[in-house]
């Protein structure tokens, strides 16, 4: 089977890779033989090819080995080919002039090696080796050993041997179509045609056995075409050759496969790389990447001088994935190490260093994230177990603040008390007397009404002073109302104490977002410090001012201020540090609980000397709304 006809199957876009299959290096030497090594020059290798350049199959092949040899020697070698067209021009006269032609044109340029693709050229250069190329090493390639053997060629030539083994092609066939019950093979009427038939009932006669086996052979196209799309489904169909059909039409056996595999009923298979892409399934086959190797390997060990033997050109499994997915097979039942040509790479396959970047960004991005919740999570469980920490504070200071207002609030509360009392022992009077004044004690009950107000506000104040809060209750409220209540409750305390307590409040309202308990205990906390610090100061100069204003920046400001001693210098970063105090007998608690109550409701607070002698304690809140 020469390779010749082999590579006129091979596919368009390959090149004839399947026909490839036929290609191989053949070599009938028993014994290795040598070389002389080429010195002080290139070496020069002629590469012959059976056909003219149109034919894709040996063309291919050539490249291959030309690829590898310029390669393999960094470009150093004279690389030569020739076409001899002994296809279409097959009469020994043709055959004569064109070594004479040859031997000519390399008759100053004698070939160290030559490479003949086929049988056709392995023939041409064993007939005319002595004229065209003597004392060169003869390398073949694209035909069996047994083909070899037949030519009787020299015993000096060498090559690379691959068999086309198509029973493994149709064994390729069953893994896919395990349900198949029908086996067709194809081949056309030409005497290589008719070869590769007689081969093929040989080599199939153990397989065919499972099969209802039909060889179609001695058919026109257009009958091949026919039989062939009246195929039952369950059928596995083998495409041999058609180099020429019944009709005596000629054919490029790869050309012809395409025509009958259109409309086939059922996968076709074939032995050729070059009938992929030209509707077969795939098959067994040589590549030529394989077939170049070997036979570029065996002419640099010719090269070199090295010793030469026969070789084999391994095949490999080959499958057009377009065809699996026409067919529905699956590319799971196909041999181990298939090379699937024309197969859409997956997502994966495409971008999987972009996938994997992605994930891993992913990944870190959530490990992060999940870190900051459980960050934010221990964070805001911080946050309300200080909150509640400070209201339990803010409690103490309050109870604390009640306490030291006892006395001042006992006597407030009991100015209305001791009127209540003295009104009704008046109407009480009244009443007896033989004509009741109802005016006079109408106007008495008005003066208890309004005294037990008097005593609910003061009541109604303590209650909301010693309140205990589990949480802080937000609510929206005019920092000059808190201001005005908390000098109600300061009142009693101020006029026991001898001081004089006045106010300067904004023209405006000043609305702010905080609890108003925890605002009016600062206010009761910095006021009652400012009269603390006015105890050595003569009773006509103890003077308290709480003023409220709107800054330039729309906060609100509260300050309080008092004509004591004054804070030193050097204690004026101190006087807000928990237990810091310069009473005998003060906690150091006060101030520190009301920074925390100022910065809880994003404030500042700071304290201050004022230049006419004591001292002023500057609260800054945000405004809640403007307007």
């Amino acid at each position: 089977m020469g390779l010749v006809r082999n590579w006129r199957t091979r596919s368009r876009r390959l090149g004839w890779r399947a026909a490839l299959c036929c290609i191989f290096l053949v070599s009938i030497a028993a014994v290795p033989s040598a070389s002389k090594e080429i010195v002080g020059r290139d070496p020069r290798v002629l590469i012959l090819y059976p056909y003219d350049e149109r034919i894709a199959a040996t063309t291919a092949a050539g490249e291959a080995v030309r690829t590898r040899l310029l390669d393999a020697t960094k470009g150093r070698i004279d690389l030569f080919s020739e076409f001899l067209d002994l296809s279409r021009f097959p009469e020994s006269e043709h055959v004569g002039r064109m070594a004479g032609y040859l031997s000519a044109k390399y008759a100053d340029r004698r070939p160290d090696v030559v490479i003949a693709l086929g049988e056709e050229s392995a023939r041409f250069i064993s007939a005319n080796r002595k004229n065209l190329a003597d004392g060169a090493r003869i390398i073949v390639a694209g035909f069996s050993r047994s083909t070899a053997e037949e030519m009787g060629l020299p015993s000096d030539v060498v090559g690379a041997f691959s068999e086309f083994h198509i029973v493994k092609t149709a064994e390729m066939a069953r893994g896919l179509q395990p349900a198949a019950r029908h086996l067709f093979i194809i081949g056309g009427s030409s005497k290589f045609d008719r070869s590769w038939l007689a081969t093929a009932r040989a080599d199939l006669a153990a397989f065919s056995k499972d099969y209802q086996t039909t060889y179609l052979e001695g058919l026109a196209i257009d009958e091949f075409i026919r039989r062939a799309a009246e195929f039952p489904s369950d059928s596995i169909v083998l495409a041999l050759t058609i180099f020429k059909d019944r009709d005596g039409r000629n054919f490029i056996p790869r050309e012809a496969v395409k025509q009958i595999s259109e409309t086939a009923s059922a996968p076709i298979y074939g032995p050729y790389l070059t009938y992929v892409d030209y509707g077969v399934v795939g098959g067994s086959v040589v590549t030529f990447e394989s077939l170049g190797k070997t036979v570029a390997d065996l002419a640099l060990d010719a090269i070199a001088g090295k010793p030469v033997s026969s070789r084999e050109s391994p095949q490999t499994y080959v499958a057009d994935a377009r065809q699996l997915q026409r067919w529905g097979l699956s590319q799971k039942n196909l041999p181990l190490g298939t090379n699937q040509m024309f197969r859409e790479p997956t997502f994966w396959e495409q971008y999987w260093l972009a996938t994997v970047t992605a994930l891993a960004v992913i990944m870190a991005q959530g490990t992060v994230i999940f870190g900051l919740l459980v960050e934010r999570r221990r964070r805001r469980a911080a946050e309300t177990n200080s909150r509640h920490r400070l209201l339990q504070v803010v409690h103490l200071n309050q109870s604390a603040t009640a306490g030291a207002l006892s006395a001042s609030i006992a006597h407030e509360l009991n100015q209305p008390l001791g009127a209540i009392r003295s009104n009704a022992e008046a109407a009480a009077v009244i009443l007896r007397s033989e004509r009741p004044d109802l005016k006079l004690i109408e106007q008495i009950l008005v003066d208890i009404q309004d005294d037990d107000q008097r005593a609910h506000d003061v009541i109604s104040r303590i209650r909301g002073l010693l309140k205990k809060r589990g949480e802080i209750d937000w609510q929206e409220f005019d920092l000059n109302d808190v201001t005005m209540s908390a000098i109600r409750i300061l009142h009693g305390e101020a006029e026991r104490r001898g001081v004089v307590v006045s106010s300067n409040h904004a023209p405006r309202e000043l609305p702010i977002l905080a609890d108003r308990v925890h605002v009016q205990q600062v206010i009761l906390n910095l006021a009652t410090n400012a009269m603390d610090a006015m105890l050595d100061v003569v009773t006509t100069e103890r003077r308290l001012m709480l003023e409220t204003a709107l800054t330039r920046e729309s906060k609100v400001e509260l300050s309080i201020s008092d004509t004591g001693s004054g804070i030193p210098d050097e204690q004026l970063a101190s006087v807000f540090e928990p237990f810091y105090t310069t009473k005998p007998s003060g906690t150091g608690l006060g101030l520190s609980i009301a920074r925390a109550i100022v910065e809880t409701y994003g404030g500042k607070i700071w304290a201050a000397n004022r230049p006419e002698g004591g001292a002023v304690f500057r609260i800054v809140l945000p405004l809640a709304r403007s307007g």
